[in-house]
């Protein structure tokens, strides 16, 4: 009776036994652990060894290269830390006038910002505001209240300057009335041998007036003359049958103006070296031509704004009372 109580005994200490010893869970399973004389279980290292494999993400080339990435990507946030603390410098803005040149900023001294002159007030400064050593050309621009993209609000017209432009027109007449063509003052004149010097790409004028009966023989050459604005138009008074007349006007100053994409006209009507009285004539002659020109479907204000200026000198706004 005695060897079943030992046996009893046994399993019952062996049952002890099992229960005392460490639960190791997944997670202690998957890092370097250690059992210590007090029978705990310890861990060893924070982070386990990574698990090599011969190829993909876990192959020695994939782990080295992530963290050279690594390495880097903290080279880059330690660089950009560094860069955040040191104040870059602040960037001084300039203004439009401070960046032009010190001659147009001398000649603008002699406007004040913001303010409108009297026409005759402002030909004079538009005079005294040029500071170029060679003879500058007084340019008008007038603002319209017109829309271009309409063709009936799409002003342009031909004015003759009374003074003149300035410049040295040269007049080539397409005529067999070669006499009276020279006579007339023409620089040029004639048939065949105009359209020979047109044909090898000798423009020696720069107006070409025709008589309307050879005006189809200039109609292979509109590529040529086109693009250069030569090519004669009845509009511009440059296919006419009087030719006399033509040429005068030619000589005498006769310019076109042509509203642009924005609602503006540009203008040359004189040079510098003209007298004031001579701008002023030539500037009250193409306003009157812009104003006879207003379309009738324009409202509210014709003239939104004009400016006198020089070739390279800086504007002078008119005051839009004194120009009617």
């Amino acid at each position: 009776m005695a060897e079943p109580k030992k046996k009893a005994t046994t399993a019952k200490k062996a049952v002890t036994k099992k229960k005392e010893e460490p639960v190791v869970t997944k997670a202690e399973k998957d890092t370097s652990v250690a059992v210590n004389e007090e029978g705990n279980v310890e861990q060893i290292a924070d982070s386990p060894e990574p698990t090599v494999a011969k190829a993909g993400k876990r192959s020695p080339k994939a782990l080295k290269e992530e963290a050279e990435k690594a390495a880097k990507e903290e080279r880059k946030a330690a660089k950009a830390d560094e860069s955040s603390v040191v104040a870059k410098p602040v960037k001084k803005i300039r203004t439009r006038l401070e960046r032009r040149g010190k001659h147009y900023r001398k000649s603008s001294e002699l406007l004040e910002i913001g303010k409108i002159y009297p026409l005759a007030e402002a030909v004079s400064l538009a005079k005294k505001t040029s500071h170029v050593k060679f003879d500058a050309s007084i340019e008008l621009h007038v603002n319209l209240g017109v829309d271009p993209k309409h063709a009936d609000q799409n002003v342009r017209d031909i004015v003759v300057l009374p003074a003149g432009t300035g410049k040295k027109v040269r007049v080539a007449v397409l005529t067999d009335d070669t006499v009276t063509a020279e006579k007339a003052g023409a620089d040029i004149a004639g048939t065949d041998a105009l359209l020979n010097q047109i044909d090898k790409g000798e423009l020696n004028f720069d107006v070409l007036i025709s008589t309307p009966q050879l005006m189809s023989r200039l109609g292979k050459y509109a590529r040529v003359l086109g693009p250069r604005g030569l090519m004669p138009n009845p509009k511009s008074g440059t296919v006419t049958a009087d030719i006399v007349k033509g040429i005068t006007d030619a000589k005498a100053g006769r310019v076109e103006y042509r509203v642009d994409s924005t609602g503006i006209v540009h203008l040359g009507l004189g040079k510098v070296s003209f007298t004031e009285p001579q701008i002023l004539d030539n500037v009250k002659a193409v306003l009157a031509s812009i104003s006879s020109n207003k379309p009738q479907n324009v409202k509210g204000n014709y003239f939104k704004s004009v400016h006198l200026s020089t070739s390279m000198g800086p504007s002078v706004t008119v005051d839009l009372s004194t120009i009617n």
